[in-house]
């Protein structure tokens, strides 16, 4: 190994320590192990999640869409190195053979070349007001990684897995342009929304008093109908002020949890709050977890290239479905009522979200993404939610679960504890996201 060779690994070494042993094994010269591995997806989740964290206008709704395409993307640039795959071509909405490319069998490809090239693709396409500062650590990534694993490969076979990568990106870059969303972060709250007036109807609340975020979410295209058309919530309970209604009941039941917070249940709240610009937010903690578990897995390419495509499509789905429910609804923020009919003084320890209440969008991502995982990783796996890790301005960093529905469960009652959402957002969110996401798990990959 050269001089210049042995800088550039240690120098990716410090500024990627998940990818330590791979750098190690370079400098001693030894083959590279488990050459099929997922440490290259591992690496995009990350780059992925900091980026929703850190590029403006990356709101939920916004950041489950760039997910979704990000995953699709990669598995469709994969799956020819396993036999017998079968493209999402047909079975997604919008996406048939002529936006992809048919394999060149006459080439040899290094798939994690391949990844690599469509990730970074993806990434620039995906977040194009990325700051500068971004930009550069998407194209640092994207060399470091490149530099693992083209040691010893053939330039040509190189040259063509990078070709694919792009070429594949560039497909789907395409198609995901056609659902009229790729500028998506520059309009999540639009001027021209009238919001709906009335007893019981949502109104922008405190902190922040901002307008409706996305309130046309709901058309956006889903990547499968009926998780859209087939998973539509029942109505919420009615709106009255009458103390033994049911809707108030809920109402009683926010108040009543929120005036008695147990330092537990405080951190539940803040756990699960997930922030845009503060956070990868709700989306991209899902995302986070299904890194931890490939890790924890040593998960091979192929199945972290199915799992990023599920999770991504769940994710998506989840969001266009949850907000067609909630802006026709419209239901009524607890702080609201509460305030006028309760306690004026009430406070919560959460910022009310800008957009109507029901159902919960964390309830319904979140049930999506555990029905997602527990079928790609077994129905009670038992793990530590890390996402948080090293935070110091949280009760507690990390959670413990024994399995995905579990912290479904804890991640949709978060917003009870926080005073976001009323008990029947959470259940009947959680029943939708369930729904979506055995949907998504009927997709045929193989």
């Amino acid at each position: 190994m050269s001089p210049r060779t042995q800088i550039l690994c240690f120098g990716a070494l410090f500024a990627f320590p998940a990818l330590g042993f791979f750098f190690l094994n370079l400098v001693d010269d030894k083959p590279l192990p488990n050459s099929d591995g997922s440490a290259v997806v591992q690496e995009w989740l990350g780059m992925f999640t900091l980026l929703t964290q850190k590029t403006f206008g990356f709101t939920p709704p916004v950041a489950a869409r760039a997910f979704g395409y990000a995953g699709i993307s990669l598995y469709e640039s994969v799956r020819f190195a396993t036999p017998g795959s079968k493209s999402l071509a047909g079975q997604l909405n919008g996406l048939d053979a002529t936006f992809l490319t048919d394999l060149d069998s006459s080439k040899t490809y290094n798939w994690n070349i391949v990844a690599n090239a469509n990730l970074a693709t993806m990434a620039r396409a995906l977040y194009p007001n990325a700051t500068p500062v971004y930009q550069k650590k998407v194209a640092k990534l994207e060399r470091d990684l490149l530099a693992i694993y083209a040691r010893g490969v053939d330039f040509h076979v190189a040259a063509d897995s990078i070709a694919l990568g792009v070429t594949i990106a560039n497909a789907v870059i395409v198609y995901a342009e056609t659902d009229g969303q790729s500028l998506a972060y520059m309009k999540n709250f639009p001027t021209t929304y009238t919001l709906p007036v009335g007893d019981g109807m949502w109104v922008p609340t405190p902190r922040a008093h901002k307008g409706a975020l996305q309130p046309k979410w709901g058309d956006v295209r889903p990547f499968l109908l009926k998780n859209v058309s087939e998973t539509m919530p029942p109505p919420p309970p009615t709106y009255s002020t009458n103390p033994l209604s049911p809707f108030f009941l809920e109402v009683q039941e926010v108040y009543d949890v929120g005036k008695n917070l147990t330092i537990e249940q405080r951190a539940i709240a803040e756990f699960w709050n997930d922030e845009p610009m503060k956070t990868p937010t709700p989306p991209g903690h899902s995302v986070a977890l299904l890194r931890q578990v490939l890790d924890e897995q040593d998960a091979t390419l192929h199945t972290a290239a199915i799992a990023f495509a599920k999770i991504g499509i769940g994710l998506h789905d989840s969001f266009v479905a949850c907000w067609r429910a909630k802006y026709t609804y419209n239901l009524i923020r607890p702080i609201t009522v509460i305030r006028e009919h309760i306690d004026s003084s009430f406070d919560i320890p959460l910022d009310t979200p800008p957009f109507p209440e029901y159902p919960s969008g964390h309830s319904v991502q979140s049930a999506a993404s555990a029905r997602i995982l527990s079928n790609l990783f077994g129905e009670k796996y038992h793990f530590v939610d890390r996402t948080h890790n090293g935070r110091t301005d949280m009760h507690a960093d990390t959670r413990t679960f024994a399995s995905f529905d579990a912290f479904a469960r804890e991640a949709a009652e978060s917003r009870l504890y926080g005073g976001i959402h009323f008990r029947s957002a959470i259940e009947r969110g959680l029943e939708q996201g369930r729904l979506i996401g055995e949907n998504v798990n009927k997709l045929v990959f193989q």
